[in-house]
């Protein structure tokens, strides 16, 4: 096996319960004894992965640990016949980043079937400002394409959308020619980057996060993304279109939906979870494909590159929602 150091955020835990993060020299040799050495050249980073470095036991149970659900970079040594010395890979989902050391080090050690070969077409940058964020977004929108949500059916709300699955969101429904609502916490705080998406409309907390007692609202929407959990779920299934679609992949605001099953059986709304995490291989060669042609957008600068020394400051502002777009870890 191969004996390389290398560096990595380490994630521990004091004694006093509370999480120290660091930028340490570890070993490959420590490493999980899978089967693909992975030399990693980029990472993204997403909301699982501050939760991660911040003590959260519901994501990762023992610490000290490497969190980075999302890596990209070229194979270094391989048991497997399938991968090769030198194959440019994607790797992310599964236990990458939650239990198994992930993205934030310069060297993954993961099972073979956790491993899409990268597609010709795309570099290994490009697959991490898509990353865990895109193909999230990818996967949402497929569901309600294939739920039957149409771009002439009427507008389709993106929550959460100045993060990072609900930009991808926004940009990918925006190139199939929906018409978008982008629904965010604070107008103020997200104006400026929601234009740079080129939604059709934008709302805030008032809108999506309906405190009252009805049980079903008149239709806003006719189907939604729906990224943060909680009431704002709740509200947009209440004022979904009569037989549209909700998907829903995020927690953000709260994992608890308190409502009523009347929009599902008097107005036959459809609420489909989407489980990135666990998608099977052939399903996610199908989403990343889609970004060749169908699902490619152009993103409007809203990535932002920093390197391993940069990422515990950022992972302050993905856990205090304050992130805006796509932020892409660069191993040197």
């Amino acid at each position: 096996m191969i004996n390389k150091e290398y560096r990595a955020l380490r994630v521990y835990e004091n004694a006093d319960g509370d999480f120290e993060r660091r930028i340490e020299t570890l070993n490959t040799l420590d490493l999980p004894p899978d089967e693909v050495l992975v030399r990693v050249k980029y990472s993204g980073i997403n909301y699982k992965d501050a939760l991660s470095a911040y003590g959260n036991k519901g994501v990762t149970r023992q610490y000290p640990f490497t969190p980075g659900i999302d890596a990209a970079g070229v194979v270094e040594e391989s048991s497997s016949p399938l991968f090769n010395p030198g194959d440019k890979v994607i790797t992310g989902g599964y236990d990458l980043g939650m239990n198994t050391p992930g993205g934030f080090g310069e060297y993954i050690r993961v099972p073979a079937s956790w491993i899409v070969p990268l597609p010709d077409w795309m570099t290994l940058r490009e697959s991490m400002i898509i990353g865990g964020r895109g193909f999230t977004a990818a996967m949402s929108v497929m569901n309600l394409v294939r739920q039957g949500v149409k771009p002439g059916d009427g507008p389709v709300l993106v929550t959460g959308a100045a993060g990072g699955v609900g930009s991808w969101a926004v940009l990918i429904l925006k190139k199939l020619g929906y018409t978008v609502i982008a629904g965010t916490s604070s107008i103020d705080d997200s104006a400026e980057f929601i234009k740079k998406l080129g939604a059709d409309s934008h709302v805030d907390r008032s809108v999506i996060d309906d405190r009252s007692a009805k049980a079903i609202m008149k239709w806003k929407w006719a189907g939604a993304i729906e990224n943060v959990g909680g009431n704002v779920l709740s509200t947009a299934l209440r004022a979904c279109k009569p037989g549209g679609t909700v998907t829903c992949c995020g927690n953000i605001f709260s994992p608890e939906l308190k409502m009523t099953v009347y929009p599902f059986i008097l107005n036959g709304v459809r609420l489909i979870g989407i489980s990135a995490q666990n998608t099977p291989l052939d399903i996610r060669k199908e989403v990343w494909n889609k970004f060749k042609e169908e699902y490619r957008v152009e993103l409007p600068g809203i990535v932002r590159e920093i390197s391993l020394d940069e990422l515990p400051g950022a992972l302050e502002v993905v856990i205090n929602k304050k992130n805006r777009g796509q932020v892409l870890l660069k191993h040197d």
